[in-house]
């Protein structure tokens, strides 16, 4: 194994459960010019160390990464790897002094390599440095896929850890992709891990290529997939994902129930923003009238009316909401003006719709705290709708929530691709191997 080079390897990370499709996307990725192929720690303990054995068999030249984890038992886990054919062995950094100091020792004695991964050491740089001493091959920094949603970077610590460390070789990983590999290289990664920027691309060769173009270069290779949002983007991101999506990175809570749209079925049907709260009582349309001056281009205003079947809402508030730049109206009660609602063009939200209206005496509050179709919703809450229907995002999670639901549907994206190729599901995902068992 060559560390230098005039181009860094990429090491092609394969976070997956099932041995069948990591191989086949790790084929794809060495055509496009990885050559370190990555068993990840998901894929280890679905599938054993059946999964070393079998890219070792797949790739007999390549190097080949068994990302163990461990903590415990460190040379007997470098001792199973090494024996299954890898080449290399990531063990956590935060582990005990003798077992990262044992775990060396194997390394030397079966002549792989072992590196530790500093995810979740209080000190990264202090450890690195501690690390390098006990004599480990390869430093790991790794921003983990649960801190890549709160859109954390590896590149600056990549830059402090080598600038201390000059015996080790640096791995950089975390998220990154043709755009953001280069960084990494030029702040002192040796090398280059791509995870989900390579099993949930369609097309895992070019997404290689890209990468590897961009560090012969030294220029970035513009991308829009595969990037993570900040809080100043939550509107683009929400726009990428369904409710179905934001569903699942939320473990199926958020949804608001009983609601149905006033929309026309032949126009797209998607909205996001922050919401604008409303509690007001039944057929009250004070308060929800004026909270139409509260309101700024982009929310949403959410009613709690109490599930009542008199109209707290019509046409000339929702042409009133337009002129002001709301994205949508959600009302927990009734709604009327239906023909006119549907030529101004605004998702509205209700729970049924009625003729008759109520009348307005002053009652409820603006930007409280509200409960609204079994949800609860405050103030900036962002509230995302669709033909699926209407999902609450905690305004202090939404930035993750957002990173994961992209996750979600790139995952789900790339599953499409495989079945587009000729299978099924059921086949692609091993359905009857994953099936809830009790």
């Amino acid at each position: 194994m060559q560390f230098k080079s005039e181009v860094p390897p990429v090491q092609v990370a394969l976070d997956l459960v099932d041995l069948p499709r990591a191989i086949n996307i790790a084929k794809e990725a060495v055509a496009g010019g990885a050559t370190w192929v990555e068993a990840g720690t998901p894929l280890i303990k679905s599938e054993g160390m059946n999964a070393i054995r079998e890219l070792r068999k797949n790739f007999p030249t390549l190097t080949i990464v068994a990302d163990m984890k461990t903590m415990d038992a460190g040379s007997t886990e470098v001792e199973m790897a090494a024996k299954a054919g890898a080449n290399v062995i990531l063990i956590l950094g935060v582990g005990p002094d003798s077992m990262i100091i044992d775990a060396v020792k194997a390394g030397k004695k079966y002549g792989v390599l072992v590196g530790t991964d500093l995810i979740a050491t209080e000190n990264p740089v202090k450890r690195a440095v501690e690390l390098e001493e006990m004599g480990v091959d390869i430093i790991n920094i790794h921003v983990g896929l649960d801190q890549q949603v709160l859109n954390v970077d590896p590149v600056e610590l990549v830059k402090r850890v080598s600038e201390n460390c000059k015996k080790a070789k640096i791995a950089a990983a975390g998220g990154l992709n043709s755009e953001t590999a280069v960084k990494a290289y030029e702040a002192g990664a040796d090398i280059i891990i791509a995870g989900g920027t390579l099993y949930k691309s369609a097309d895992p060769e070019q997404t290689a290529r890209d990468i590897v173009k961009s560090l012969e270069t030294g220029k970035p290779v513009k991308t829009d997939k595969f990037k993570k949002f900040n809080e100043d983007e939550l509107g683009s991101a929400f726009d990428i994902v369904s409710t179905s999506n934001i569903s699942d990175a939320m473990h199926r809570t958020g949804e608001m129930k009983g609601l149905k749209p006033v929309w026309n079925s032949e126009r797209p049907l998607k909205f996001a923003g922050p919401a604008v709260t409303v509690r007001t009582y039944s057929g009250d349309w004070s308060k929800p009238v004026s909270a139409i001056d509260e309101c700024e281009a982009g929310n949403v205003l959410v009613i709690d009316n109490c599930s009542s079947e008199i109209a707290c809402w019509g046409g000339l508030a929702t042409l009133s909401c337009k002129t002001k730049g709301v994205v949508a109206i959600v009302i927990d009660g009734a709604v009327r003006d239906v023909e006119e609602i549907l030529k101004i063009g605004i998702p509205v939200y209700a729970r049924s719709i009625t003729p008759t209206a109520g009348e307005p005496k002053g009652f409820g509050e603006i930007n409280a705290v509200i409960e609204c179709a079994g949800r609860t919703v405050e103030p900036g809450d962002w509230i995302v709708g669709d033909e699926n229907g209407i999902i609450v995002v905690p305004k202090n999670e939404a930035m993750e929530i957002a990173n994961r639901a992209i996750d979600v549907k790139e995952r789900e994206d790339r599953v499409k691709e495989e079945i587009t190729r000729g299978t099924t599901l059921a086949k692609t995902i091993r359905l009857k191997d994953w099936e809830l068992k009790k």
